[in-house]
């Protein structure tokens, strides 16, 4: 699998959470991709303050992107 079709499937599963995300007023993107297993993405909206983005980001975005992309072993939530 290349790089760029690694992204598309990380993009699908981004498309797939998204909107349980935009649902509660936040949103998410994808930043990088870093030696083709680790991804960074970055929450947005009401996701940034909410005590409970972690856990949303483990069972619900880790597990879609790994889903799509099984070679994923880690999800990061990068706050610049």
């Amino acid at each position: 699998m290349t790089s760029g079709d690694l992204r598309e499937k990380v993009e699908k599963a981004l498309e797939e959470i998204r909107p349980f995300l935009q649902s509660d007023g936040g949103d998410i993107s994808l930043i990088s991709i870093d030696n083709d297993n680790s991804v960074k993405v970055k929450l947005h909206g009401a996701c940034v303050g909410c005590s409970v983005n972690q856990m949303t980001l483990k069972s619900g975005v880790e597990m879609t992107i790994k889903k799509y992309a099984p070679q994923v072993v880690e999800v990061i939530n990068v706050q610049e």
